[in-house]
Order: structure tokens, then sequence, then C-alpha cells
């Protein structure tokens, strides 16, 4: 099931072109659209949850190891502990943001997503190295 984790990464691309496009649709202030972007992105972040989970379910728990060495080990673990972090620290801050907004509360919504923002955007793109560094630059033997 090699495919899954291509999936994945895509998926995890796309949230995060789709963060960036909420987020210039609300710096020219055009909420209607912000909203349907977050959404999808919210959308694609489920997809992404669902496929990864049952990637771990097919593949029965088999953890693919980095095999590279040097210097760039460190790199790749400090990557990777950060997005692990990061991703567990997201989901209710998202959550937060997104019901939030839903209900026009703006204040506790910029509040909040003054932080989610960069973090998902940080979670997103590092999911996408973190697959480059498992699958295409470093694959396993």
């Amino acid at each position: 099931m090699q495919i899954l984790p291509a999936i994945n990464a895509t998926l995890n691309g796309t949230s995060g072109v789709l963060l960036l496009i909420a987020y210039v649709f609300i710096r020219r202030r055009n909420i209607t659209m912000h909203k349907r972007f977050m959404l999808a992105a919210c959308v694609t972040s489920l997809v992404f949850l669902a496929c990864y989970v049952l990637n771990h379910i097919l593949r029965h728990g088999v953890v693919t190891h980095f095999t590279a060495t040097g210097w760039v080990r460190p790199l790749y673990f400090t990557i990777l502990i950060s997005h692990t972090i990061l991703a567990i620290t997201i989901v209710p801050m998202a959550i937060l943001s997104v019901r939030n907004g839903l209900k026009m509360r703006v204040a506790q919504h910029r509040r909040i997503a003054k932080w989610t923002f960069p973090l998902w955007m940080y979670v997103s793109v590092t999911g996408v190295l973190v697959y480059f560094f498992l699958y295409q630059w470093y694959p396993p033997a």
C-alpha cells in the first residue's frame, strides 16, 4: 500500500494550499470565500486523517524506518517530532477557530486563528517533507 503515503502527502499539501488561499481571502476581507476555503481545508485534513489511520491499519502498525545517516538524520527527526507534536496540538485549535468563525465570534476567532494558521501551515508543509524524506529521498531498502 505505498500509494497511501503519497495520497496523504497530497492531502497535506492541498490543505496547506487551501489555508494559504483562505488567508489571502480574509486579508482582502472576503469572508465568504475565506469561509469556503477554510472549510475545504478542514475537509481535506479530515480525509487525510482517515487515510492516515487506514494506512496504519492496513500495514498492521508497521512503521517505516528512516534509513539515512549523517547530518540528515537529526534534521529529519527534528522535523518529524515537531510535526507530530504540532499535528496533535493543532486539532483542538482548529476546532476552536472554525467554531468561533462559523458563529461569527470575530474577536475570539482572531485570537486563536493568529496561532492556528501558522501552526497548521507548518504541519501541512512538514507533513509533505516527512513523506519526501521517507519515500522519495531516502526510501526504505
